[in-house]
């Protein structure tokens, strides 16, 4: 039976204060080089200013959280690296994984991320997310957003963008520095430790949190 211990499910909260508080569990950026090929800085803005416009009508269209849920994973599906993602929140049990494990943690975190972030997504309800920069940044772009919620200051959310996977996706979110790669990392390996390293288990806790 998988383990009874969840993901923590406010431990992602887009606001000034929980945000970073829920992110402290993250030991600093990974080291995740991708390379910048044909991209431009042009391209890596026009993607995340794309996915933001949608992030956007999504927490203003006035639907029901669960309806919500599926557009946000849409939108992670479209937008984002959920392979390069998905592999490395997984860490080092990736290496050991057979191909069909890996394909079902793929989909099923795809699908666990989007109801995670989702549900703070709609804290965003009557507020916006904004572009105001981007940047070559190591290897691969930044793209700068800010982030206002109603009766709060803005804050600053970063977006990685790389093309390692033939197509132009973002696969990092930095928010007022904290990184969301490296928490997610945690929390999984976490997981996975709790449910004895079995990822079939990690697997069957994800698909219901």
């Amino acid at each position: 039976m998988p383990s009874n211990v969840k993901p923590k499910q406010d431990s992602l909260m887009l606001t000034r204060r929980s945000f970073g508080a829920g992110l402290a569990a993250g030991t600093g950026f990974l080291a995740f080089a991708l390379p910048v090929r044909a991209l431009t800085v042009d391209q890596a803005r026009g993607l995340i200013d794309k996915a933001i416009s949608e992030i956007n009508a999504v927490i203003n269209s006035g639907k029901s959280e669960q309806q919500m849920y599926g557009d946000f994973e849409r939108i992670f599906a479209t937008y984002a690296d959920v392979a390069i993602i998905a592999r490395t929140v997984l860490g080092t049990a990736a290496k050991t994984a057979t191909p069909a494990q890996i394909a079902a943690f793929t989909q099923t975190y795809q699908g666990y991320i989007s109801r995670k972030y989702g549900r703070r997504f709609r804290e965003f309800i009557g507020g916006k997310i904004e572009v105001i920069d981007a940047k070559p940044y190591k290897s691969y772009y930044e793209v700068i957003s800010t982030a206002t919620l109603q009766g709060e200051a803005p804050f600053d959310l970063r977006w990685w963008v790389g093309d390692k996977s033939g197509r132009q996706l973002f696969f990092n979110i930095i928010i007022e520095g904290v990184n969301m790669l490296t928490a997610e990392r945690a929390e999984v390996g976490a997981l996975l430790d709790a449910n004895g390293g079995d990822l079939n288990k990690l697997i069957a806790v994800l698909k219901t949190s």
